[in-house]
């Protein structure tokens, strides 16, 4: 197609309230490097116009390594027999909340694999002192749990929650992950909607069996569950899991589903993944900034904690202070003529359409 039919494309997905999965389907099959450019830049347009130009930073800390589940392409499955396994302390939580707060980041995010020995009253301990002691918006990501617990956790003060769908493909996602219930991940999304949490969801891109019908019906979802925050993830084999000889995921595909993402959803956090940041030498993040994105998270697990919480392997980062990767981060986004915003970075959006 020439440029101005792609132009008539990406405007009709912008404007339709309901994008055709045609026109979508045939954006992500765009190879040529100007055709990429034109999508990137499109989607940099839609992100400036409904998101600015400053960069939010999420403070992460990542709680606990344990994981109930199976998962295939995750390296925190519970038949990595090789991992060490670690849970923080409540005390060692809150070192790392403050040294976030020292940043002058007013997001946290704790994250955990789907630990069967998490405490509910723990984690709210810890939700109330963060609460109390800093004025900071929480994000959890700790999977699958009951309605009392996420509402417990909500009363206590948390405002977000990360739950990645990973593939809207049913028969994918069953094959993907064993033993678990796609319906009821669904089903998990819904909860903590109607308790009045900001969702976030997400996909993984690259994996084997995927298409990019499948990967078109990702972001339709996206746009119909008109979510607060949406993580476009890139598949990165492991050694410790079944899926340690696919090739990785392709990195212009996961940014052409990131770009297209932003044009559908327009006012939704997109981060700059740590997976995109990992495939290569070049810290793609940035690349990511300039198609869609507007996150970044720093990662401020503590050493030797850090390195072990491996879902997949290659990680940027894990070696360096949290405060240094803070001021690379900044330095990189002066390049692209962004700066960091000291913005709590609240949802954007004006209602909740939720239909699942």
């Amino acid at each position: 197609m020439n440029d101005d039919t792609l132009q008539s494309v990406l405007e009709r997905v912008y404007s339709d309230t309901s994008p055709d999965r045609g026109d979508i389907e045939y954006l992500l099959g765009l190879q040529s490097p100007d055709d990429l450019q034109q999508l990137f830049a499109f989607a940099d347009k839609v992100r400036a116009e409904f998101c600015g130009d400053g960069i939010l930073l999420r403070g992460l800390v990542e709680f606990s390594n344990y994981c109930r589940n199976a998962c295939l392409y995750c390296g925190l499955n519970k038949q990595n027999a090789g991992l060490e396994r670690y849970r923080l302390t409540h005390e060692e939580v809150m070192d790392a909340v403050k040294r976030i707060a020292e940043q002058n980041i007013r997001t946290v995010v704790l994250q955990s694999g789907e630990d069967d020995f998490l405490e509910a009253r723990w984690l709210e301990a810890i939700i109330t002192e963060i609460k109390r002691n800093f004025d900071m918006a929480i994000t959890l990501s700790v999977g699958e749990c009951t309605a009392d617990e996420y509402k417990l956790w909500k009363q206590a003060g948390a405002d977000r929650y990360l739950l990645k769908i990973e593939t809207t493909d049913e028969a994918l996602y069953r094959s993907l992950h064993p033993n678990m219930s796609f319906r009821n991940r669904r089903d998990c999304l819904t909860a903590l909607r109607a308790l009045g949490y900001q969702v976030g969801c997400g996909n993984l891109v690259g994996v084997k069996g995927q298409t990019l019908r499948s990967l078109a019906d990702d972001i339709l979802f996206f746009k119909q569950q008109d979510f607060d925050m949406i993580g476009i993830g890139l598949f990165i084999p492991h050694e410790a899991t079944p899926l340690r000889s696919d090739p990785p995921g392709d990195l212009n595909l996961t940014l052409k589903v990131l770009a297209i993402t932003r044009i559908v959803t327009r006012n939704a956090h997109l981060p700059a993944t740590t997976a995109v940041g990992s495939i290569g030498e070049y810290d793609a993040r940035i690349t990511a900034l300039q198609a869609g994105a507007n996150v970044i998270m720093p990662n401020f697990t503590p050493q030797p904690y850090k390195k072990l919480y491996e879902i997949y392997p290659g990680k940027r980062c894990i070696d360096e202070a949290a405060s240094h990767c803070v001021g690379c981060i900044g330095a990189k986004v002066k390049a692209i003529n962004r700066s960091i915003s000291s913005a709590r970075g609240d949802s954007l959006k004006k209602k909740h359409v939720w239909a699942c």
